[in-house]
């Protein structure tokens, strides 16, 4: 392993390059690692969580080292013709589809169960309970699978990023690294709020629309820092809804205290108030 590459600064441009981009690539995948790993049981989710991360770090390391395949990944197996479209079918878009499709029935599905009030349900009633939840080895092989589906984008453009594989497996390792330090606050934020858990889902199935979309051909091709234009939209339009949502909570939350507050003024006012008439029947009791 010759490791004198990292005298070099188009090493380290290549590193903290792949390491941005692999965070910001994983957003999607730390979404649906919260919402897989909340079926858990809950002393069994924060292991779920890191061990569901743990298994995606292997599984790139191993598309990494394949990288030779992972270029023949896009070599068309054969073409859809439709009339003025036209589109080679490669072994990386056939994934896509069904991992695309796999993420709008997950996300729909979840999507269901928050507005019918399964988790709830599941908290009060055994029954419920053992239904809604999964066993921590479903959990993980499930989050190593649609890693696989995350990945495919992230790690071609590695390959097309970066010249050396120690290069591209640190660049792994510290992306996933920095996702363990932080999927434990965002699936718990997610959870405690069910506003959030709604928009993650959406987001989960617009990222599965495209993905599928990506298979069959309709996208820009346009990509910005190594990231899809489209996706890039979906990202912001995310982050902007979750803004406007942490500020509607961040006002209901100050509205909630100020009531409180009149409240509890009201209510002392109504106790003086009845304490002084108390004391002014007494004393007029007194009086003859």
């Amino acid at each position: 392993m010759d490791l004198t590459i990292f005298a070099t600064p188009e090493a380290w441009i290549s590193l903290l390059t792949l390491v941005f981009l692999e965070i910001v690539l994983g957003v999607d995948n730390l979404v649906f690692i919260a919402i897989t790993t909340n079926r858990l049981p809950r002393e069994k989710q924060h292991l779920g969580r890191r061990l569901g991360l743990a298994g995606a770090l292997v599984m790139r390391i191993v598309f990494l080292a394949l990288a030779s395949f992972l270029v023949h990944m896009t070599t068309p197996l054969f073409t859809l013709e439709l009339g003025a479209f036209s589109h080679g079918v490669s072994v990386r878009d056939l994934v896509l589809l069904v991992g695309g499709g796999y993420l709008i029935y997950k996300g729909i599905v979840e999507l269901l169960d928050v507005l019918k009030l399964t988790e709830i349900k599941a908290e009060q009633s055994p029954e419920h309970k053992k239904i809604h939840q999964i066993a921590l080895p479903q959990a993980i092989a499930t989050i190593m699978i649609m890693d696989l589906v995350f990945s495919i984008d992230s790690v071609i453009t590695a390959v097309g990023l970066a010249d050396h594989l120690i290069i591209m497996i640190i660049a792994v390792m510290l992306a996933v690294l920095v996702m363990m330090l932080f999927i434990d606050p965002i699936a718990n934020f997610i959870n405690r709020h069910p506003e959030i858990k709604i928009l993650a889902l959406t987001f989960i199935i617009v990222i599965g629309v495209l993905l599928v979309l990506d298979s069959v051909g309709l996208h820009t091709g346009v990509e910005f820092v190594g990231i899809a234009v489209e996706k890039l939209m979906v990202y912001f339009a995310m982050i902007f809804a979750i803004i406007l949502e942490l500020i509607q909570m961040a006002y209901n939350k100050n509205y909630n205290a100020w009531r409180t507050t009149v409240w509890e003024q009201e209510t002392h006012e109504q106790v003086d108030r009845a304490r002084e008439e108390v004391l002014h029947q007494v004393e007029e009791e007194k009086c003859p």
